[in-house]
């Protein structure tokens, strides 16, 4: 599975881009998306996924 940013709540701030280990998170348009293909829920890498744990705004990053 992966996580996607609820695009409504996501303030673009930044700060799950340089979190992703996987380099999933990318800008498009005038928001930031997750590619599923590249997004592993930071299994391997961290206890929980990055993007949800330093995103300012609660449920923005949320399992697709």
């Amino acid at each position: 599975m992966a996580y996607k940013i609820i695009a409504s709540q996501c303030t673009v701030c930044g700060a799950c881009e340089f979190e992703c280990p996987n380099a999933a998170i990318k800008m498009k348009g005038d928001m930031y998306i997750i590619d599923a293909k590249k997004c592993t829920e930071c299994e391997g890498a961290f206890d929980k996924p990055q993007c949800a744990e330093v995103c300012p705004v609660p449920k923005t990053c949320v399992p697709a």
